[in-house]
């Protein structure tokens, strides 16, 4: 890391925020100065612990490819569809107002919310589906973008070095799962990356297994990356003549609303208003029931009528071929030939600490399509001859 000095002045008052946090933070709470990294940083200035992880995931590569993947509508020729850096940022948001009323700690929340998705591949999660296919049949686990978004931060980035950021960022970014459903959460704690790194093998060995945020800042993210989406793809699937507003569920518009702001706004305020933190032994964060079987009962409807639609899916076959050929044709030249890969594609080539200890060929490609953008996907798979996607329109 780098060499900071430190000012004697700004160290004091590095005491006194941490200090300000017993009396300003719910019992519960996770406090700045509890965070734990894989290594010791003997210098790090002035900086809260969870903030610097917020500015190290910022600074990121893979933060920056957030900006042309895709949210869930692909090769869509129209700028106000969601992507996936402005639905990073509805999750930031959505939940540090969440964890602002609660009294938790919103650094913490903000940098696991900013980093959750880094992990998901180009074409959002048809993609991860058809990776995950060629991780099983070349003898790696099945993809997860959860695990990914811990690989790429703690793993991947600077060359193989990663960003040391802290245990309860990275335990929250993995167990970030805003696709199952639940009422309320409860935290898991775990205090060691020893404890981390098992909960990543078993969630790797089976993808179905449930783990849970070990604390209540990411239990809040967990349930915010629904609430951020839930009602931002209906406004897309409007927008694209998928669905009318008048289709939707009639309980879902009597609970909820029928705009994303009225959505956001009702599940924010009911998981608030029924959330426990003042008292250590009431814990949990959620919704009432409700609230929450309407929430469930939309999140269905979304899934029939939007994303698993004809319309929705009908450039997934002409994706997948492109996904299988990519594969297939970088694992020829690792194998034959690599000298002969374009110069951009460093993350099979540029990761020194892995290339000395077993990073296999099938992991550098795995790694390398995860962090595609979905133009440079495209790029890449016309490069090779694939049969491109209809509406692709690069030069």
């Amino acid at each position: 890391m780098n060499n900071q000095s430190k000012s004697p002045e700004l160290v004091a008052l590095l005491d006194i925020l941490n200090k300000e946090e017993d009396s300003r933070f719910a019992p519960c709470a996770t406090k700045s100065a509890t965070g734990i990294r894989r290594l010791p940083e003997k210098n790090t200035a002035y900086r809260q612990q969870f903030s610097l992880d917020s500015d190290r995931i910022l600074h990121s590569r893979a933060y920056v490819r957030y900006i042309d993947k895709t949210q869930v509508f692909s090769l869509v020729k129209n700028d106000h569809i969601t992507h996936r850096v402005l639905h990073v940022q509805l999750v930031a948001r959505i939940a540090r107002t969440i964890g602002r009323f609660l009294r938790l700690n919103e650094d913490l929340i903000e940098a696991i919310a900013l980093g959750h998705d880094i992990g998901h591949p180009p074409f959002g999660h048809d993609g991860e589906t058809f990776l995950s296919e060629l991780c099983l049949d070349n003898g790696l686990p099945p993809f997860q973008h959860n695990i990914q978004s811990v690989r790429f931060l703690d793993k991947l980035e600077r060359k193989g070095k990663g960003w040391n950021l802290t245990l309860q960022v990275l335990d929250g970014i993995l167990c970030h799962d805003g696709e199952t459903h639940s009422q309320y959460l409860v935290p898991e704690p775990i205090h060691s990356f020893r404890e981390l790194d098992k909960k990543i093998a078993i969630k790797s060995a089976e993808p179905k297994q449930s783990v849970f945020p070990a604390t209540l800042e990411g239990c809040v993210v967990r349930l915010a990356d629904t609430i951020a989406y839930i009602g931002r793809d209906i406004e897309d699937a409007i927008i694209l003549g998928l669905i009318k507003r008048d289709e939707l569920p009639q309980k879902c518009k009597k609970v909820l609303g029928s705009t994303n702001g009225t959505i956001v706004y009702n599940l924010v305020t009911d998981l608030i208003a029924n959330s426990r933190t003042e008292n250590e032994s009431l814990h949990s964060i959620g919704f009432t029931e409700e609230i929450s079987d309407a929430l469930k009962q939309q999140k269905d409807f979304n899934y029939q009528r939007i994303y698993l639609a004809p319309e929705t899916k009908r450039q997934t076959p002409a994706i997948r071929e492109c996904y299988k050929k990519l594969f297939t044709h970088y694992l020829d030249r690792l194998r034959k030939a690599p000298a002969t890969l374009p110069s951009d594609v460093d993350l099979m080539t540029d990761i020194t600490t892995l290339t000395a200890n077993n990073y296999s060929n099938e992991e550098k490609i795995r790694d390398f399509i995860a962090g595609m953008t979905d133009n440079f996907f495209i790029r890449q798979a016309k490069a090779i001859g694939c049969r491109l996607p209809k509406d692709c329109d690069l030069p």
